[in-house]
């Protein structure tokens, strides 16, 4: 099959408006896993996505400390040249193999970055990556996700030094593009003046909407913008409940997640709010969730997760989906109403 494809910035790639995500396979046994995994499941999910049409993956080093990567390497060794997706993965989060539910650590000296690469080319079985990414800025600290990080630690490697040799892997061929993730706009200005941008990834979806700075900032630059959590989390899929919240297992990171707990009725309810225009167009939530986020301007694609071939053929119709004025507006008053997340409610 096939889906249709837009220019991803200003690379030679074309992608498609949805890639498939790959942090929610990557198992048990680390501080931000999404509980116990089934590999073959996963490498299946994988597999279908790409036969849906879906030309790009995201992962990164730090999913289950490499497991993603490998998952994805083997998924992908199978298939024809041509049929193979673009991989785009980060670099960033250093973990302790001997404490491998510790917080990892936000590293990015130049040494440590090349090694980084090295490791990922060898999981996923490849000699180049088509789009690596500065994971989140380097403090030199622990990692907390969501959390704000605070100053830097005299640990840490300047933004310049670690964008610097983000380039100079570029230009040596190791990598295609170069891309910064949960980067301010501020960040973004400085390592746009050293080497261009090619792409961001901000977390971005109708809870969330507090990247809508960092992706205008993109648009101005003709940098590409690949969002992820469009459905925050599954939130946004229809199949959430305050019982299969209290279901979850013990170590996956969303029972602690103010999403799941504080926000959660809120974010329910506006889950809720996007069921009659999923009947109205004949999709699932999850698929108007997801083309909420790619009916805002400047956004090239967005990042969506499953752990089965099933949980696949939820979404992929988000590629193909045009909401229309009146939906928007639709799910602008709705955001209004719930008081669900941050952020402006319409582009």
């Amino acid at each position: 099959m096939s889906l249709p494809t837009t220019p991803f910035g200003t690379t030679t790639m074309d992608i498609t408006r949805v890639g498939f995500g790959s942090w929610a396979v990557s198992g048990a046994g680390w501080s931000y896993s999404w509980g116990a995994t089934d590999d073959a499941e996963s490498i299946a999910a994988i597999r279908h996505a790409v036969a849906a049409g879906v030309n790009w993956i995201d992962t990164a080093a730090a999913y289950g400390h490499g497991h993603s990567e490998r998952l994805v390497g083997k998924a992908v060794a199978e298939l024809a040249e041509a049929d193979r997706p673009y991989l785009f993965t980060k670099v960033g989060l250093v973990w302790d193999p001997d404490r491998p539910t510790a917080p990892e650590r936000r590293i990015m000296n130049p040494a440590s970055v090349r090694r980084q690469l090295e490791d990922s080319l060898r999981r996923l079985a490849v000699e180049r990556v088509d789009l690596y990414q500065v994971h989140w800025p380097d403090t030199g600290e622990a990692f907390e996700y969501g959390a704000d990080a605070g100053e830097p630690s005299p640990n840490a490697t300047p933004l310049q030094e670690y964008w610097q040799v983000m380039a100079d892997l570029k230009a040596e061929g190791k990598v295609r593009a170069i891309g910064l993730s949960n980067h301010s706009v501020e960040q973004l200005e400085i390592a746009e003046r050293i080497a261009h941008v090619d792409a961001i990834q901000p977390p971005f979806s109708a809870i969330n909407r507090s990247a809508a700075p960092e992706l205008a900032w993109a648009a101005a630059h003709d940098s590409a913008v690949i969002v992820y959590s469009p459905m925050q989390s599954g939130l946004l899929t229809g199949a959430f409940s305050a019982e299969r919240v209290a279901g979850l297992p013990v170590d996956d990171w969303r029972r602690a997640s103010p999403d799941f707990t504080t926000g959660l009725t809120a974010n329910l309810a506006l889950a809720e709010a996007l069921r009659p225009i999923a009947a109205r167009h004949g999709v699932s939530v999850a698929e108007v969730a997801v083309a909420w986020t790619l009916a805002w301007p400047g956004i090239t694609g967005a990042i969506v997760g499953a752990r089965t071939p099933a949980q696949v053929d939820g979404w992929t119709g988000a590629a193909t989906l045009t909401l229309t004025p009146a939906d928007l507006d639709t799910i602008a008053a709705a955001i209004t109403a719930t008081g669900a997340g941050t952020g402006p409610v319409r582009a």
